[in-house]
């Protein structure tokens, strides 16, 4: 038998909850929240203070999207993947993200927390999955975070005319990667981090300023390209014996394209974050996620038919193509160079500052349930919003930033964010079909499971199959296959809810969709990416094992927190009542 002292009491307390790992695990690891329980959360202790309007997470959402990615993606993707028709990929993975946001924005508009993702995982699939993708999405922004602080210290250095390496000291003995010692970087991520501690809606202003300037900049580059470019570049190569043609590459090309320009959206994820402090949700999430999502596409396609006119696709520079489309010109235009520096300087502050809200949201919440120390969840009374969780991960940024060189990890697609997104399509779904202890769960996992495995497939046809009419054959079988099984889905097994103020529209083609893409997607990605995703999985897993598990079982018995699905909890009147004038 168990005693009912906490699991961290002693040593002998921890060494005997560690013999209960497997039972906890058992009980723990699939145990859900419901979202009257996840809203519940937001009104023990502090609030955040509700200042944010639409205008506010459109802001938020260009800021975060357009950032450094876009300066670097579309030189790679167009010179080496899909040449002109580089524009089209942006479409595709604008498409995309568009259908990703839809299925975080039906979770958002229900229940208006900051963890986002980590909160719909956990209202659907349980407590180790939320844990898991969550714990993936902090590790992801701290990390790029870090990059792009980096970065920043490189695009500031050409701005002024100093290289990055007049800025950075050398450390002799360190090993290569970790030997470049970067204040500037980390004066940045401080500052930043200040900011976000300081109030919501002052960093809401000054992302409004920094991303307003930014978009005078890229405005800059469309006029520039579309005034001096020609036409024929879309078609012509500088070298003859390269492919020619708007679709240089062919179709495959448009599409690994998309794949690589798909790291220029992400950032809009963090938007949901701040459900939280929304003046009004069912309103203002719909179009701020949306609609920041729909305006960046539109700015992606007219850069990346800037670029295709200025230069032909062979000879686009793949690391700066914007600014090396111009530097060293002897006409006068060489000045461009240094103004599209600014701007591109502007784009990694906002950027950085909209993930670094939205990574503290994220640590907030999963504080609140209890997988991590309560401490993180804490909200200052002053300025409303979640200081400790900004601190610390500041702090461990900036640690990053300071001596690590992460190689520019603007050139590699998330593998865990493009995870999360997979998953939290896969939740809405799930979520609209099946309700706990009313409908069975089995007829939606199997066609959840049945449609990944389609899509798995289809994505290795593509990738390993040498191009013929068999490769052909193979794509058009598993396409049939996948609709058939989506369209029997559809027929078959009716919804369990319907949402109450906004929903993903076409269920469940639409999330559907988003589940494939993300899948042919995530096959696009290298080697290390996964094997990264794999390292810091593991990690997650025995930090859940060693702490989150016994923690969580110790909050469920004290009654902070739900007890496992079997133990849903049943609002009162009151409740839901309550519940439903603070969404609104």
């Amino acid at each position: 038998m168990e005693t009912h002292t906490s699991s961290f009491s002693s040593l002998r307390a921890y060494l005997s909850a560690l013999s209960h790992t497997p039972t906890r695990f058992a009980r723990r690891a699939i145990s859900v929240s419901t979202s009257y329980e996840e809203m519940g959360r937001v009104r023990s202790g502090s609030d955040m203070r509700k200042t944010l309007s639409w205008y506010d997470l459109v802001g938020f959402g260009i800021g975060g999207m357009v950032g450094a990615g876009v300066f670097v993606t579309t030189g790679r993707a167009t010179r080496l993947l899909a040449g002109p028709a580089v524009v089209l990929s942006y479409a595709i993975a604008g498409l995309c993200a568009l259908l990703s946001a839809f299925c975080y924005t039906e979770f958002a508009v229900d229940m208006p927390v900051a963890g986002g993702a980590f909160s719909y995982l956990r209202v659907t699939f349980g407590e180790f999955a939320a844990f898991l993708a969550g714990a993936n999405l902090i590790m992801d922004y701290v990390m790029s975070n870090a990059a792009v602080a980096r970065g920043f210290t490189a695009y500031f250095g050409t701005v002024i005319g100093v290289s990055s390496a007049k800025w950075r000291l050398t450390v002799p003995h360190l090993p290569n990667g970790f030997n470049q010692i970067d204040i500037v970087a980390v004066a940045v991520v401080l500052l930043v981090t200040v900011v976000i501690c300081y109030s919501t809606r002052e960093s809401s202003v000054m992302n409004m300023i920094l991303t307003a300037l930014h978009i005078l900049f890229i405005a800059f580059i469309i006029v520039i390209g579309f005034t001096r470019g020609s036409w024929k570049n879309f078609t012509e190569p500088a070298n003859p014996e390269n492919a020619s043609g708007f679709f240089p590459y062919g179709a495959s090309g448009v599409f690994n394209g998309a794949a690589m320009v798909y790291l220029s959206y992400i950032g809009y994820d963090a938007v949901s974050t701040l459900a939280e402090e929304v003046r009004n949700p069912v309103r203002d999430i719909p179009i701020g996620v949306s609609g920041s999502v729909i305006i960046v596409t539109i700015l992606y396609c007219l850069m990346a038919t800037s670029m295709s006119k200025l230069l032909p696709y062979d000879m686009i520079d793949t690391e700066a193509p914007f600014s090396a489309a111009f530097s060293g010109k002897s006409d006068g235009w060489g000045w461009v160079s240094r103004v599209i520096g600014v701007g591109a300087s502007f784009g990694i502050l906002t950027s950085l500052l909209v993930a670094m809200l939205g990574q503290a949201r994220y640590m907030c919440v999963i504080g609140r349930s209890s997988v991590v120390p309560p401490w993180f969840a804490k909200v200052h009374p002053k300025t409303n919003t979640p200081v400790n969780a900004s601190a610390f991960l500041g702090i461990f940024t900036a640690a990053l930033a300071l001596f690590t060189d992460l190689e520019v990890l603007l050139n590699l697609v998330s593998i865990g964010t493009l995870f999360v997104f997979y998953m939290v399509a896969n939740a809405v779904i799930y979520r609209r079909y099946v309700a706990i202890g009313t409908t069975k769960p089995w007829p939606t996992l199997s066609f959840l499971c049945s449609f990944s495995f389609t899509s798995i497939i289809f994505t290795l046809i593509w990738k390993f199959v040498p191009n013929g009419s068999a490769k052909a054959g193979l794509l058009s079988a598993c396409g049939v296959i996948a609709i058939a099984i989506l369209q029997l889905f559809h027929c078959m097994v009716p919804q369990a809810r319907k949402p109450e103020f906004w929903g993903v529209p076409l269920m469940p083609w639409i999330p559907s969709t988003s589940i494939f893409l993300n899948v042919f997607l995530l096959g696009s990605l290298d080697g290390p990416s996964y094997v990264r995703f794999g390292f810091f999985s593991a990690v997650a897993v025995l930090v859940y094992l060693l702490y989150s598990v016994h923690a969580s079982y110790d909050a469920e018995r004290d009654g902070s927190i739900g007890q496992k699905n079997s133990e849903i909890h049943v609002e009162s009147k009151e409740e839901s009542v309550e519940d439903r004038s603070f969404k609104v």
